[in-house]
């Protein structure tokens, strides 16, 4: 059965992999789509954005402490480059969407959306942050399975809808990821792989994903910072932990 995803220009992989649950075939699939990259891209220099632009989100919040040990490791070894800006401790996180621009949203509007989520709230479910590598922009880990991260997804699309917010980016297009870094300069992409390759023998990090946060998003300089507006908790089930 083809996968629920479709191929774009605008994500990254463009195309989805094969299966979206097996963590080999999906680690493979984005080494493979960073491989193609000859030149990064200054992530700060992407549309949308201004100075005083604040913005609601729905975000993965990473906090495990395994993972940000993790993620230290492979941010000091890229760190003599000076092309990243690294992600600090407690920023780590996966983007879901953007719900709106925060003039643009009523107060109304947000609770709606959250009481929507919350009646629709699939359970908590496991997430392996696996090895590192590398977007036209970015240092991140691949994570698997993705199934699960699309199905929370759609319900957010869904629910953003029936909140009568502006439709949010299509699951169609999701790349699920957790990020470590943002390139800040053109450079070339070949020393960069030359620099994650050994940091891909690490053993991937087991997280639970058990909340989704919808956060007033800004841009500081060389870093992403938001407060938590409201949290969702999802159910825990047996076969969440296991």
């Amino acid at each position: 059965m083809a996968p629920p995803l479709t191929t774009h220009p605008d994500a990254f992989p463009a195309s989805p992999p094969f299966d979206l649950d097996d963590a080999d075939v999906i680690a493979a699939h984005d080494w493979a789509a960073f491989e193609d990259v000859s030149e990064m891209r200054d992530h700060w220099q992407r549309p949308g954005w201004s100075p005083g632009t604040r913005a609601y989100y729905w975000l993965l919040s990473i906090t495990d402490p395994a993972f940000a040990e993790q993620a230290a490791v492979c941010q000091e070894a890229v760190s003599g480059m000076g092309a990243f800006d690294l992600i600090s401790p407690g920023d780590f996180h996966a983007t879901l969407g953007r719900v709106g621009v925060v003039d643009d949203v009523h107060e109304h509007q947000l609770d709606r959306i959250v009481r929507l989520v919350r009646d629709d709230a699939p359970h908590a479910f496991p997430l392996t942050a696996m090895p590192l590598t590398g977007s036209r922009g970015a240092l991140r880990f691949s994570v698997a399975p993705w199934t699960p991260v699309v199905d929370l997804h759609r319900r957010l699309v869904a629910a953003s809808a029936a909140a009568g917010l502006p439709p949010m980016k299509s699951s169609d297009r999701l790349r699920p990821h957790i990020g470590i870094g943002y390139c800040n300069q053109l450079l070339p992409a070949g020393p960069v792989r030359e620099a994650v390759v050994p940091l891909r023998a690490l053993p991937g990090v087991h997280l639970l994903v058990d909340r989704v946060d919808l956060v007033e998003l800004r841009r500081e300089p060389a870093a992403y910072k938001w407060r938590i507006i409201h949290t969702v908790q999802l159910p825990i089930s047996r076969a969440s932990v296991n």
